[in-house]
């Protein structure tokens, strides 16, 4: 029960602090969970209460949130100096070394990187660059964006119009006109009785270009993608589906934008979500991982068309009028560069298979003992498991219920922090996870697991 005392910290967060994706009335009612620290893959809240942390804060903290090597990485640089930009020729010198990194590691061969301070700076980037593109190909009316729906690419008013989440539009009157939604790859909700997942990524794709047919393709610049859907419900495309997607946007000259903000950097069992799906984006967004979210941070990483549409939009010695002021911040270039050098001396990809496949085993051992887990899904660290009212059948628990968010306050009762997406239980813990803290995660859920079936037990009606 949270303390509402006059004056406590929950009352003053209250009062004066509006939160992100919180319901207000329900914050009053309830009050804040205050976390004081962190030490590797667990926080403690105020009162000393100690939390696995099965979300990386939300799908970042990578490195887990007690990592010296960055906290001394950061003091070095604000030692140089606390700040400088990459604006009429200048830049930090370590932003330069961080540039180099990147490049070497991306998926997009002769590639440039572009720095930002969020996700949602690089997603919108990134369309600003596909209207360069087309303007200077000699198709400036190629503006619409197609995203898909379940998508989340962030909050500010492109990105949130992007997002295929009601919940991102319903305030704002959004999305803005030009921005499109196609279907998300769910074969576990999507699929049609006795279709199969190649028929079901065939249809997707055939919905996509009668989508681009209505629209006229003359008119659709870019679509936008997470290689595994996040806060959609951790949805992985079946099979050859980015295959089949992209032989259709290309057929249409329109570029293909990855969104690896979660699932960059070794997040599921490869470098970059799109290696493990078999996209091959044009450009792609990057944060979250890059610093640990140590620092705000994020990225974009654009091929030899991009930038060579860029040179020639200003070739007449014109500024290229897009920027932001701590762009390629040199603290935050300290820190992502350590937390690279980190990424390879763990051999990251490697660990993370092996941790995320002793998860998954995991869970998936856990369902067949459950009478309401339906589907465990995902890849490497990032894996979610979808609650329903029949496995049998796959029949979704009634809205009303709310069976995801009671399943949110009982594991935080356990000890454990997930994310509820609708009935569907988000894992995304630190990379840095062990065996142990794998274990202990697992144990974690199956105990609230167990409390939910006997929660929804007494909501049953007896026979």
């Amino acid at each position: 029960m949270s303390d509402r005392r006059l004056n406590s910290a929950e009352a003053r967060d209250i009062a004066f602090h509006l939160h992100s994706q919180t319901n207000p009335q329900r914050h009053a009612e309830i009050g804040p969970l205050i976390m004081a620290r962190g030490e590797g893959v667990h926080v403690y809240d105020a009162s000393g209460k100690r939390y696995l942390e099965a979300m990386a804060g939300l799908w970042c903290t990578s490195l887990g949130f007690s990592e010296t090597r960055l906290k001394a990485a950061a003091l070095a640089a604000y030692d140089k100096f606390g700040f400088y930009h990459s604006f009429n020729h200048k830049t930090p010198d370590n932003t330069i070394d961080l540039a180099e990194k990147l490049v070497e590691i991306s998926p997009i061969p002769d590639a440039q990187a572009y720095f930002a301070t969020s996700g949602s700076e690089a997603t919108e980037t990134m369309v600003k660059l596909a209207w360069v593109y087309h303007a200077v190909h000699g198709k400036p009316g190629k503006r619409k964006i197609i995203a898909r729906d379940r998508g989340f690419h962030g909050s500010t008013i492109v990105a949130a119009s992007m997002c295929g989440l009601p919940r991102m539009h319903r305030e704002f009157g959004l999305p803005l006109d030009g921005f499109l939604h196609t279907h998300c790859p769910d074969a576990y909700r999507g699929t049609r009785p006795g279709e199969s997942e190649e028929a079901f990524v065939a249809r997707l794709a055939a919905d996509l270009e009668a989508l681009i047919m209505a629209e006229g393709p003359d008119t659709i610049a870019a679509f936008i993608a997470e290689p595994i859907n996040a806060g959609g419900g951790i949805v992985v495309p079946p099979k050859g589906y980015f295959t089949a997607i992209e032989a259709v946007l290309r057929r249409h000259d329109i570029l293909v934008l990855g969104d690896e903000v979660v699932c960059g950097f070794g997040r599921t069992g490869n470098w970059f979500g799109c290696q493990t799906v078999g996209m091959k984006p044009d450009m792609v967004a990057l944060a979250k991982g890059i610093t640990s979210s140590y620092f705000p941070m994020s990225a974009v990483l654009l091929g030899r068309p991009i930038r060579d549409a860029l040179a020639e939009m200003n070739r007449g010695g014109e500024l290229f009028g897009h920027g932001f002021t701590n762009s390629g911040h040199p603290v935050g270039a300290a820190i992502a560069l350590e937390t690279l050098k980190i990424y390879h001396e763990m051999d990251v990809v490697p660990h993370v298979r092996r941790m995320g496949g002793r998860l998954r085993a995991g869970l998936e051992q856990i369902a067949r003992d459950s009478r309401i887990v339906g589907q465990v899904r995902g890849e490497g660290l990032m894996i979610g498991v979808e609650l329903v009212a029949d496995p049998a059948t796959r029949q979704a628990f009634d809205p009303a219920l709310k069976v995801g968010a009671m399943f949110d306050a009982l594991a935080i009762e356990t000890g454990l922090i997930i994310r509820a997406m609708g009935d569907t239980i988000g894992f995304c813990p630190p990379l840095i996870i062990n065996e142990a803290g794998v274990d202990e995660a697992l144990d974690l859920f199956a105990k609230t697991l167990s409390s939910a079936e006997a929660r929804l037990a007494e909501t049953r009606p007896s026979a």
